[in-house]
């Protein structure tokens, strides 16, 4: 296949439609991406051979500008001298380089349309090329994203969040027996603490009644 028809197919081609047929999207754009650095290289290799063809075309024109200046001055010469037939065959000589200067001016129009075709392919490709990176990283992310939503799925999905679960529970209650089992055993059992309390309470309650006796003493006498 040749540079222009690949380019050509590569510029035109729909990535969107590609990566949707590819079994493997990944290494389908890492293949068109390959293609088209591939193609890129060539291009630019076609555009500086061209540019040299253009600078030589270029040089041949100078030198035969120059030469039909010659060929006047030469014409001009044998007029003064009244060699007529020199002049004329001199003219024939600016006649013929004329002619090719021409052929050559045309043929650095052609280059020069070549290079801005070139030009405009280069621009092209570049865009197809950053485009096609661009969905590079995008599907790459997305496999990554989608892997790891993947493996925590499975993950959850599987008996072993079950018997993490089921576990965590029976320890759960174990220490929730334990537990039953101090308050059990600190149930009725007084310290010294409580004790002091105790005995605080009842002068308490004593002082208390003997103050309510008292009162009531002293309101019976009253009557």
């Amino acid at each position: 296949m040749g540079i222009f028809s690949r380019f050509t197919d590569i510029v035109n081609a729909n990535l969107n439609a590609l990566l949707d047929k590819a079994e493997d999207p990944q290494k389908m754009v890492r293949l068109i991406i390959q293609e088209m650095e591939d193609t890129l290289v060539e291009v630019r290799s076609v555009s500086a051979k061209t540019l040299s063809e253009k600078k030589d075309l270029n040089r041949q024109l100078t030198r035969l500008e120059n030469e039909v200046v010659e060929w006047e001055r030469r014409a001009e010469l044998a007029l003064s001298k009244e060699r007529e037939d020199l002049a004329r065959q001199a003219l024939l000589e600016k006649s013929k380089l004329e002619d090719t200067i021409a052929t050559i001016h045309a043929e650095i129009q052609r280059v020069d349309d070549h290079v801005d075709r070139l030009s405009g392919e280069i621009t092209q490709l570049q865009e197809k090329l950053a485009d096609a990176k661009a969905r590079q990283k995008s599907i790459l992310m997305r496999e990554r994203t989608v892997s790891s939503r993947l493996s925590v799925k499975k993950t959850l999905d599987s008996s072993k969040v079950d018997d993490a679960m089921y576990k965590f529970e029976r320890y759960e209650a174990k220490i929730d027996d334990l537990e039953s089992q101090v308050d059990a055993y600190e149930l009725g059992k007084k310290t010294l603490t409580d004790e002091f309390r105790a005995l605080e309470n009842e002068n308490k309650v004593d002082a208390e009644l003997e103050a309510l006796k008292a009162k009531l003493n002293d309101k019976n006498k009253k009557d």
